[in-house]
């Protein structure tokens, strides 16, 4: 690139537009927030086309020495890589989602999802850890106020809630990162990811981290806040919330708990496999009796991320491959379910499942579109989940059988739920007239749910497109996590080592 700082410029572009819209009347805030966002977009297209696989671990750095040893630092992996690129595909089809849905303070609600993209590239790319801190908690403003503002009638409950969950959390993490600072010497996060922290503070570091990362998820049983949130939420709140937000817990697992204190995790991975394969069970079981469409995925996406912890501490490649893939597909097969409940919502204004029924009839193209994304989030082989679980999956067989057998059970459950849905909305008689009487996907809509149709096929038949920037990281990832690994049921080691004696 030449030197060019393309993150500095993909953090200012949103933020420019976000102050624009500002002052500006509805209809030209619309025009600016999607100009914006999709100017974004294609700064992210080069962005990946100029990433070098199998270059620097850290590409396209930037360093700038601040005061007091804290840094401007930016640069990304393939890991941030990839989470960034989620991140700008997403925001241009939330603008489009929110054009005709938002109508008062329009000006505001697009400055606040622009504040929003630069607040999400922003945690991605940062490298300085107090520069993260300041990212990773600033996302909670935006939010809040789209929940806040835009959302329904119990939209200040949900509102609230969001907020005190997600930052009691972090006020843990905080007095951690200063600890780790005055231990360490440094700010510089690739720095700290090689650092050796003493045993016993890693447990309490550990924990102080996981405080904060276990509700952004979010786990059991700090998930509560999700599902109202969720509901509450207009459409493309609820898009980003599920496609990119919930993925900042993960993404916080694989930069910090991880590599910064592997013993640790290893010490607390009972830990977290007990409270995956709950969320997995329960949730699921939650979902299936569901009248609410947004609640029944807001619960599936608890469950989803129940697979995703245990991968990232399956403590192997295939475990964290899977888990990095199956954050990016749900985040687009979520966001994707999110705007499908959003187009038949702006035309019947209810999201109770029994409103509806044989859609199919007068709205095929909805219907079609609905099931590809129904049999995504299910896992069905050719779609971008299939590849994250599967390998998450194996990954994890291969250190507890037990774990992967609760954790199966999930994607049966997630078929029942998912099914149970389609069906219900989409098949049966049409006892409602008004919702017979509903249209076909306009163009707009053919527009927003088009592309992520063709990304969830894209992920699901040619996976290494996603999977080949982020290879040599989660490689990396393995080999500071190997002498921590915890023993392993599956005798997959002694069978091999067996195996070679004969030989």
């Amino acid at each position: 690139m030449g030197g060019f700082p393309i993150l500095s410029v993909m953090l200012l572009v949103p933020l420019i537009g976000a102050i624009v819209c500002l002052f500006l009347d509805a209809k030209p805030a619309r025009v600016v927030a999607l100009a914006t966002t999709m100017v974004n977009l294609a700064l992210g297209i080069v962005l990946w086309a100029n990433y070098e696989i199998g270059g620097e671990q850290w590409q396209f750095q930037e360093y700038h020495a601040l005061f007091a040893g804290f840094a401007y630092a930016l640069g990304v992996d393939g890991i941030a890589l990839m989470l960034i690129m989620l991140s700008v595909f997403l925001m241009p089809i939330c603008i489009g989602a929110s054009w005709d849905a938002i109508n008062k303070r329009v000006g505001e609600y697009m400055a606040a999802f622009l504040f929003m993209e630069v607040l999400m590239i922003g945690v991605f790319a940062a490298q300085d850890l107090f520069l993260f801190y300041i990212f990773f908690e600033a996302g909670l403003i935006p939010m809040y106020l789209i929940i806040g503002i835009w959302g329904g009638d119990n939209r200040i409950y949900a509102s609230y809630k969001f907020f005190l969950y997600t930052l009691l959390g972090s006020v843990l993490m905080l007095i951690a990162m200063f600890w780790m600072v005055n231990a360490s010497g440094t700010t510089y996060i690739p720095y700290l990811m090689e650092y050796d922290f003493a045993a016993e503070a890693q447990t309490w570091l550990w924990l102080a981290f996981f405080a904060s990362f276990a509700v952004k998820m979010p786990m059991w049983p700090v998930h509560t806040w999700l599902p109202d949130a969720h509901v509450q939420a207009p459409t493309a709140g609820s898009v980003i919330l599920a496609g990119v937000l919930l993925k900042l817990g993960g993404y916080g697992f694989i930069r910090f708990s991880l590599p910064m204190f592997p013993d640790a995790s290893a010490q607390f991975v009972w830990l977290i496999w007990g409270l995956s394969m709950v969320a997995v069970v329960v949730t699921s079981l939650i979902a299936l009796v569901q009248h609410d469409m947004k609640k029944l995925i807001a619960y599936s996406s608890v469950a989803h991320m129940g697979i995703v912890t245990v991968g990232l501490f399956a403590f192997n490649v295939q475990g964290l491959e899977g888990a990095m893939m199956i954050m990016l597909g749900h985040g687009l097969v979520s966001g994707a379910l999110f705007l499908c409940v959003g187009v038949i919502y702006d035309r019947l204004h209810t999201r109770e499942i029994a409103r509806y029924g044989g859609l199919s009839i007068n709205m095929p193209a909805y219907a079609v579109l609905f099931l590809l994304f129904t049999m995504a989030s299910i896992g069905l082989p050719g779609t971008s989940n299939f590849v994250g679980e599967f390998l998450a999956l194996a990954g994890i067989y291969q250190i507890n059988s037990w774990v992967a057998f609760v954790c199966t059970t999930g994607i049966i459950l997630g078929a029942a739920y998912m099914l149970y849905l389609y069906r219900r909305v989409c098949f049966g008689q049409q006892v409602n007239d008004d919702a017979a009487a509903m249209p076909d996907l306009s163009m707009r809509e053919y527009l927003l749910l088009g592309p992520i149709a063709a990304a969830v096929l894209w992920m699901g038949v040619y996976p290494e497109s996603f999977l080949a920037p982020m290879r040599e990281d989660i490689a990396w990832l393995d080999e500071r996590l190997a002498e921590a690994e915890p023993a392993s049921d599956a005798n997959l080691q002694q069978v091999a080592a067996a195996e070679g004696e004969a030989q």
